[in-house]
């Protein structure tokens, strides 16, 4: 075997697959951020899908990306790939921009044909100088060498040309030094039920692997160096499916059987598809049909002494509001959902906002007042679905969690936790010491109700939407009285900042510049703030999760920063709730509302620009 010239050895690297919607770029993505897991990467990864079901074949507006950033100190897919596989002209022409100068292009030169290039608006016969590409082009004929690959296959055409994503993850996994053996191992789970056609697809890939060595001396090579993981169990889990581990676990935890209602809605139906397949784990997952019923077969679940959740995204979240107000006036315990996209409307479905955080917060008549949470990763999707359960079971109140399509559809490498990481959840069932007497609106010094559920003996009660005497919950229309339950209801969230961690901000303890961010932003912003304070420039960052209610030590962490800087994917949400709740604290923003996230140097660029006056 000839030895590798011209190697690269880098902490991390970003890659980035682009072809057709149909030519399974997010499968050989997907399978190449696998590995690396298994290897021992950092990983972080973000799927760009078209919003069109099918657009022609060939066409700009038909072009799926597939980013995975692997190595150390991994929290983003990367501002810019190292490699650009594009799998047509069409491709090259989108996603050029994300290469960066010097870097490798692997184009299927099959496809540039004179046809090829005018589907993809070219006006010339050298696109590499049309879009003024500055890169190491390697012009691969990816369609001959798979046909050649599988002559004797029995397979006719379009099945061969199929495989083509399999001979570019093939000739990557040889330019990363990433093993075949796991890749092939994934590849037949894929193709369990189709014997043949995994045959195909692996007999392909290991083509474009040697295809490699045929070439070794005419590009870059890249040697990653490893990091180090805590010791554990791995995976690449995607945001979405964590979300459903999540919950499955809060289940456990919880002694609670887990029930879904949910409606399907992009980008938030992967966790219905996942809790669908977990029977085996007592998992009642129903699709409703509409998002009106999700929530309200949620309630009926939650009354009935389930961990209830329904799932959604921003249009649907907009429908179940009649139903969030009832689980408040209720005070049942009920987990939200919502998987925020491009609005308003049906807006951009298959793109990435942070849009929705006035609507969780506020958008209900009356004062109805909720837990509001956000997952900063596709991993803290565990985490923070675990969290909702926990509130809403040991507060009895429903809880929004937020989270994105960035980080729904983008994947980590996820760690199994032990057993003993996370805490037992005690649901607030009536002790028996106070059965006697008791009565629906009973409290402690948490402002939470009991659950009482359906069947006890002795406790036989009615809740619903009409307000409730404060104690015995019979329909009352007494003002002071709806004024109490209004205030109790708000102490009881009030009362929840005693249990969530407060503000410890990363980076300089002597700065005087905060940047804050909420949910999904902060990957970019964590190496935003490594990258400024590499630079020398004195920054903190502070990242909330927890949104309503907000740590105790909120304010004064603001405080203490002549600098505040919200960054955002929407038009300053974030930052006009903190300016509402402290108004002595100056705030600056840096705001994107283009269906993508957040560039690591928009937000340097932008922090750079405040600093600077």
């Amino acid at each position: 075997m000839l030895e590798k010239t011209n190697v690269k050895t880098l902490e991390n690297v970003v890659v980035r697959f682009s072809g057709d919607s149909g030519d399974g770029m997010q499968l050989a993505g997907n399978i190449f951020s696998n590995v690396s897991a298994g290897v021992g990467d950092q990983i972080s990864t973000f799927p760009d899908y078209p919003a069109e079901i099918r657009a022609p074949q060939g066409t700009l507006s038909g072009v799926s990306g597939f980013q995975v950033h692997i190595g150390k100190g991994v929290h983003t897919p990367g501002d810019e790939a190292d490699v650009l596989v594009a799998m047509n002209p069409a491709a090259l022409k989108r996603h050029a921009c994300f290469l960066k100068k010097g870097g490798v292009a692997i184009v299927d030169i099959d496809s540039f044909r004179e046809q090829d290039l005018k589907k993809a608006l070219y006006t010339t016969d050298n696109p590499y100088k049309e879009i003024g590409l500055d890169a190491q082009v390697v012009e691969v004929p990816i369609s001959t060498m798979v046909k050649s690959a599988l002559a004797d296959s029995g397979l006719d055409m379009k099945s061969m040309l199929r495989c083509k994503n399999m001979f570019a993850l093939g000739l990557v996994c040889w330019l990363f030094d990433r093993p075949l053996k796991p890749a092939l191992h994934l590849l037949k789970n894929k193709f369990a039920k189709k014997p043949a056609i995994y045959e195909a697809n692996a007999k392909v890939m290991c083509a474009g692997y040697d295809y490699g060595h045929n070439i070794h001396a005419s590009v870059s090579t890249y040697r990653i160096e490893a990091s180090h993981a805590r010791p554990g169990i791995y995976t690449d889990v995607n945001g979405n499916t964590a979300t459903a581990w999540g919950l499955i676990y809060a289940s456990e935890k919880s002694g609670r059987p887990l029930y879904l209602g949910s409606y399907p809605i992009t980008p938030a139906t992967d966790i219905l598809h996942e809790l669908a397949k977990r029977k085996d784990l007592g998992v009642k997952a129903c699709q409703m049909e509409d998002e009106i019923a999700g929530i309200c077969s949620a309630i009926g679940a939650a009354f009935a002494g389930d961990l209830a959740v329904t799932t959604t995204s921003g249009p649907g979240l907009a429908l179940k509001s009649e139903g969030l107000g009832l689980a408040v006036m209720a005070e049942l315990p009920l987990v939200v959902i919502d998987v925020q996209r491009g609005g308003p409307s049906t807006g951009l479905p298959t793109k990435t906002e942070q849009t929705d955080l006035r609507q969780a917060l506020y958008g209900r008549n009356g004062e109805c007042p909720l837990v509001v949470l956000a997952a900063a990763s596709p991993t803290d999707c565990f985490q923070m679905a675990f969290e909702a359960a926990r509130i809403a079971i040991e507060h009895m109140t429903p809880v929004i969690l937020l989270t994105d399509a960035f980080i729904a559809n983008g994947s980590s490498a996820f760690r199994l936790p032990d057993d003993d990481e996370y805490p037992e959840i005690k649901p607030r069932f009536v002790p028996e010491d106070r059965r006697e007497g008791w009565h629906p609106y009973d409290r402690d010094e948490t402002f939470a109700r009991y659950w009482a559920i359906p069947g006890t003996p002795g406790l036989m009660h009615r809740i619903g939407g009409l307000e409730k005497d404060s104690v015995t919950g019979a329909i009352s229309t007494d003002p002071v009285n709806h004024e109490k339950m209004v205030h109790y209801r708000q102490a009881k969230i009030d009362y929840i900042a005693n249990e969530i961690p407060g503000k410890d901000p990363y980076g300089d303890k002597d700065a005087d510049t905060l940047i804050v961010g909420w949910g999904g932003t902060f990957g970019h912003i964590h190496e935003a703030v490594d990258a400024l304070r590499a630079e020398g420039k004195k920054v903190a960052m502070a990242h909330f999760r927890y949104i309503n209610p907000l740590p105790k030590n909120t304010g004064e962490t603001l405080a203490r920063y002549k600098n505040v800087i919200v960054a955002e994917l929407n038009s300053g949400q974030f930052a006009d709730y903190l300016q509402a709740k402290f108004p002595d604290v100056k705030i600056s923003r840096i705001n994107k509302v283009q269906g993508q996230p957040f560039l690591v140097q928009e937000i340097i660029d932008g922090v750079k620009k405040v600093m600077e006056g």
